[in-house]
């Protein structure tokens, strides 16, 4: 395994996209300042997505312009052409695109089979290297649809070998509906390594019915170098059934720093920004580090006792 694995976070994006509370701007950028605060070095601020369908999302160029660019790599998502072009004309210095494993979950998320989701997620990648920007691709639903039930491994691994050939910085696996269980992530994630490399992989992963962290640990293993969590725990997607919870960013930094991996991050700031973002959302939330607290504890003034 790695001794060092990098966390994305994707609070500000895939954390807030599926709330029925719309979150301000002012916040939104508050809690990418969190996660700076952190330590964290890439971060999914937005989605460029049609703001009817995505309400949520609906002020990305504000939230954009409002981020200070002397740090972290700011990533846009994006599904389409018109949505890489909004993304290009704000400051963000990377665009995520999306494939989709599955024709039915395609054709809900972006309205395009899954080879036509594919075929625009390498074009969005051109475009950002014409925009002298750097681009990823998300292959979701890669371990299971909320339609079609299993998602043969076989068409994930060609999907990959596809998206890698496009010049995209890394090829991301998303647990889109969190089905996903240890075996099948280690079996997943090693096969798309030997399709892709050297070109690495990043896995985006829900804890949907409990087996998040468990899953992050076999990505580990099986040689992912890169992580997505979010602050809280809060995620969701719009388009699929029952999809709920990222894996809380706090939860993956104690988990793998407690095991000698290094995340770069720190732990008390991140429970503490979840605890701001509950404030903000009104409700606990899902993450469970930064209910039960950090251990071992801070150290307490012990001076003058025996």
């Amino acid at each position: 395994m790695a001794g060092t694995i990098e966390i994305v976070e994707v609070g500000p994006r895939d954390g807030l996209q599926n709330e029925a509370l719309l979150v301000s701007t002012a916040d939104k950028v508050a809690l990418v300042a969190h996660a700076v605060a952190a330590g964290a070095r890439r971060i999914e601020v937005a989605s460029f997505v049609n703001p009817a369908r995505v309400p949520q999302m609906a002020d990305a160029e504000a939230v954009v312009a409002a981020l200070p660019f002397d740090g972290p790599t700011y990533i846009g998502l994006v599904l389409n052409r018109r949505g890489a072009l909004r993304a290009l004309a704000t400051r963000v210095h990377q665009l995520g695109a999306v494939c989709v494993a599955t024709d039915s979950f395609a054709m809900r998320n972006q309205g395009q089979l899954s080879d036509e989701s594919l075929d625009i997620a390498i074009g969005v990648v051109g475009l950002a290297h014409a925009g002298g920007r750097s681009g990823q691709i998300t292959i979701a639903a890669a371990f299971g649809c909320p339609f079609e039930g299993e998602v043969d491994p076989a068409r994930v691994v060609a999907m990959a070998r596809r998206a890698a050939a496009s010049g995209a910085v890394e090829v991301t696996l998303a647990d889109t509906i969190g089905v996903a269980v240890p075996a099948e992530v280690r079996a997943l994630v090693h096969a798309v390594r030997a399709a892709i490399a050297p070109l690495p992989v990043r896995v985006h992963l829900h804890n949907t019915r409990n087996t998040g962290m468990a899953n992050v640990w076999a990505a580990v293993e099986a040689g992912a170098t890169t992580i997505d969590a979010a602050i809280g725990g809060l995620g969701g997607c719009p388009f699929a059934p029952g999809a709920a919870g990222n894996v809380a960013t706090e939860d993956v930094v104690y988990l793998l720093e407690r095991s000698d991996i290094r995340t770069g991050l720190d732990l008390d700031t991140l429970i503490g920004g979840a605890g701001w973002l509950s404030g903000v959302m009104g409700r606990a939330l899902p993450g469970m580090v930064s209910k039960a607290g950090r251990f071992p504890a801070a150290p307490t003034n012990v001076a003058g006792l025996a």
